[in-house]
């Protein structure tokens, strides 16, 4: 048997699954883009007469670097009747300081100096329930102390929370590109979030898959404060999905934008961080169904990485092994190659400039769904081996919930 002969066969099978795979992709990724609402709609949209007050708090530990920036960001929103509440959570750097000059010249910041934490609670979001207590606003808006907000972005946010009657609403805030991880890796791991979680799905009214994201969530606080606030979700690994269940069984609404240009975040300094934090989040992401995380992870080894490689040993194979009784297969081969890698890079360079990263970027997108697939197949071993994940100040030992732990891990799909 000539074994050119498998091998393109071979090659021709995996180069069909790439260029059908990444043809699929691109297809449902135009029919969902015009049902994706953004947050910039909102400014279309009319304001509330009289303006709510919203207050805006920030947990803050060590953010002497960032937070500043932020606030300031905050304070410069297009809003009427505003408060910004920094929690400094057991600080020991300098942010204090840096935020010190900031709220000596202007009333609406409000410096919180939080020096403890329970111990059955997270720092993070104990910080954030010290903030709310002290909140006065009719909505409540929890951030980040890494973010930079644009200032109409207050404006267009409470005009679509209360156009859309929501009890909740999140954004996914635009990562701002230092490293070299947050070009090639960061598309990656956020393509394979919201294929778990599809925004047109999330925000479905008749069958809403609960999602939200903690940089961002926008809440009134009637429904806040109904399903019991940040102590509700005191023994989550990630409470902003967990606020999303609630909000959902309150009988409330949620909703997911993507920001454009109205927010943008730093996430990660380290690859060893991004991976800690991209696990965490997957492992709850998949409700901490062992099966789930370990069929992502294959996915995106084997469509991610595996079949683009496949595709060019395909263009290289039927390019060497012409001629003769091979012309015709080989020729098949070279050309289907060629299809899949001009589809896998096209719609990958798409998929990198929806994520506001360097499209050029994707060229390293197998690289990309390599390391990204390792999160969701080590965040599995974790689980089957009762792996402590490290959060916020806490370790929590999580047990795998076959089916989800609402009874229904997400699938994907539409």
């Amino acid at each position: 048997m000539d074994l050119r002969l498998v091998a393109l066969w071979t090659l021709v099978a995996a180069a069909g699954g790439c260029f059908g795979w990444w043809l699929l992709v691109a297809v449902r990724v135009l029919r969902d883009m015009p049902r994706i609402p953004r947050a910039p709609q909102g400014l279309s949209l009319p304001v509330p007469d009289p303006a709510p007050r919203v207050s805006v708090v920030i947990p803050a530990h060590n953010e002497e670097a960032h937070a500043p920036r932020a606030v300031r960001s905050i304070l410069a929103s297009h809003w009427p009747s505003l408060e910004v509440i920094v929690v400094l959570d057991r600080c020991t750097d300098g942010t204090l300081a840096a935020l010190r000059p900031l709220a000596d010249a202007d009333a609406r910041l409000r410096l919180i100096e939080n020096r403890d934490c329970p111990s059955d609670w997270a720092g993070k979001c104990n910080a954030a329930r010290v903030g709310a207590a002290a909140a006065t606003g009719d909505l409540l808006l929890f951030t980040d102390a890494d973010v930079e907000f644009h200032p109409d972005l207050l404006r267009a946010t409470v005009a679509i929370l209360k156009a859309r009657g929501l009890g909740l609403l999140s954004l996914l805030a635009s990562p701002r590109v230092r490293h070299w991880f947050e070009a090639v890796v960061q598309p990656v791991a956020a393509v394979m979030l919201m294929r778990m979680y599809p925004i047109p799905r999330v925000n479905d009214p008749e069958r809403p898959r609960a999602f939200a994201n903690g940089q961002f969530m926008l809440f009134e606080r009637s429904v806040y404060e109904g399903i019991g606030g940040h102590a509700a979700v005191k023994d989550d690994l990630l409470e902003d999905i967990a606020f999303a269940h609630r909000v959902r069984s309150h009988g409330s609404r949620g909703g997911l934008c993507t920001a454009e240009h109205l927010l943008s975040v730093e996430m990660y300094e380290r690859m060893s961080e991004f991976h800690t934090g991209w696990k965490r989040i997957y492992i709850e992401a998949a409700e901490r169904d062992v099966a789930r995380l370990r069929a992502l992870g294959i996915e995106c080894l084997v469509v991610g990485a595996l079949l683009p490689l496949a595709a060019v040993a395909a263009m290289a194979a039927g390019s060497a092994w012409g001629g003769g009784s091979l012309e015709p297969l080989a020729a098949v081969t070279k050309w289907l190659g060629l299809a899949a890698v001009i589809t896998f890079v096209a719609v990958t360079m798409g998929l990198h400039a929806l994520c506001r990263a360097p499209a050029v970027a994707a060229v390293f997108h197998p690289l990309g769904a390599w390391l990204v697939s390792h999160a969701f197949l080590e965040g599995a071993a974790d689980l089957v081996a009762r792996r402590p994940v490290r959060w916020g100040g806490r370790e929590y030992v999580l047990s795998p919930m076959p089916g989800g732990r609402y009874g229904h891990a997400p699938r994907t799909g539409t």
